[in-house]
């Protein structure tokens, strides 16, 4: 289900001047040499680079202090093109650290400094960040654990846009975006040239059983790739784009991205608030962070008509499909072969179900315990055979679609069981 919000317009010219500075270091990223988290690098157990950590926030400091200025900035002003009811204000009124590590954006029923906006004298205040000329993304995995606000009118959004703006052309992706009449959804959603508004690309991910987003903290994704977005909830993931969903329409997420925090009061997607409506409404942030997986081990696994083996959904969870896909160079495709026959991604290792034997057991991923399922031998015929069952990884029904799940089955030397690690 696609947003039918229009342009989230800009709302400073301080900010249309960050913009073309940022514009000026085309696909460099545009990071202040005292941001702490830039370029750190987290080791794995065995001392290899696991992913290399290019932003981050947890948002530590005293209560009410203002946001870190050399990663954020604060946009002020209202936005007539989605009919949005609140002013953006600077400084600390409306964005602040709560001194237990979160970040605290408030929506108030006030004008406590008589601000006008588009459809007269503002009636709510709230707070929208972005990154724009401090730092901005290419790939990667970004998240941010938040716990939404409630009610008739709220719209919170976690998501990025391609610089240097020219809306829709620069591109848009919203990672998280909740609309307060669906406690229970949050929405996923690209928007381009020819697919913006209310015609972006997109899906929702539903909580089970009733539960409302805002009665706790979620962790909300994107894994990035060449050509691929991956969204995810929770570690689960709920879709992937591709330039295969536009039609023929142009692609423009292969160049960098900065981030953005907001809380909307109204507009035309929410609807306005009601006297069902409580506030103050806050979005609470517990961390922020983008890590890219450039410096991860591993390597690429080329099968039947060159695509490659692929985690479904870039998901570490237990018992996730592994099938055939489009080699997109994310962390879901890269695998190391190990001396003690394991073939690992994501930390997990590739397993055969059950422990199962039988042709057509179906592979997944799964937490290394070195049982059967999970050994194997690459040999120089480029077959991947489980030894204990004497049996061949194996692309289901010789289908070279995406997503065809890999099993084990009877080797038999055919195309659909040749693969190279590499």
């Amino acid at each position: 289900m696609s947003s039918p919000r229009r342009l989230r317009r800009w709302l400073t010219t301080a900010l249309s001047a960050a913009l073309v500075a940022s514009a000026a270091v085309g696909t460099a990223r545009a990071e202040p040499a005292d941001t702490p988290a830039t370029s750190t690098v987290a080791a794995s157990a065995d001392g290899a680079a696991a992913a290399a950590v290019t932003f981050s926030d947890t948002f530590d400091g005293p209560a009410g202090a203002a946001v870190d200025s050399s990663k954020w900035q604060t946009e002020t002003g209202d936005n007539v093109n989605n009919h949005e009811r609140q002013y953006y204000t600077s400084g600390n009124r409306n964005a602040a650290l709560d001194g237990q590590g979160h970040l605290v954006i408030t929506a108030r029923k006030e004008n406590p400094a008589n601000y006008q906006c588009w459809y007269g004298t503002c009636q709510y205040t709230s707070a929208r960040l972005n990154t724009a000329g401090k730092f901005t993304a290419q790939y990667g995995h970004i998240e941010a654990r938040m716990k939404v606000p409630r009610g008739q009118g709220m719209w919170p959004a976690f998501w990025m846009l391609g610089t240097p703006v020219n809306w829709p052309d620069s591109g848009e992706i919203d990672i998280m975006e909740n609309v307060g009449f669906e406690p229970s959804t949050v929405h996923g959603t690209i928007h381009g040239p020819g697919y913006s508004g209310s015609g972006g690309i997109g899906a929702g991910y539903t909580l089970p059983g009733g539960q409302a987003f805002a009665d706790g903290f979620h962790t909300f994704a994107v894994d990035w790739a060449p050509d691929s977005i991956t969204w995810s909830v929770d570690g689960n993931a709920y879709q992937t784009r591709t330039p295969a969903d536009l039609g023929g329409r142009s692609w423009v997420f292969n160049k960098p991205f900065f981030l953005i925090l907001n809380l909307a009061v109204g507009g035309y997607w929410p609807g306005d608030p009601d006297g069902s409506t409580v506030f103050p409404q806050q979005l609470v942030v517990d961390h922020v962070s983008v890590t890219t997986t450039d410096a991860a081990p591993g390597a690429a696994i080329r099968g039947l008509a060159g695509k490659c083996v692929d985690v479904a959904g870039a998901n570490p969870a237990n018992g996730t499909p592994v099938q055939l896909y489009d080699c997109n160079g994310s962390s879901a495709q890269r695998w190391t072969v190990g001396s003690d026959g394991t073939i690992r991604a994501l930390g997990k290792c590739l397993d055969a179900a059950g422990n199962g034997t039988a042709d057509g057991t179906p592979l997944q991923l799964w937490d290394c315990t070195g049982g059967p399922g999970q050994r194997w031998t690459v040999t120089g015929a480029r077959d991947i055979v489980n030894p204990p069952a004497d049996k061949c990884l194996d692309v289901t029904g010789n289908n070279a679609a995406n997503a065809t799940r890999l099993q084990l089955w009877t080797c038999t030397g055919a195309a659909n069981q040749k693969w190279t690690v590499g």
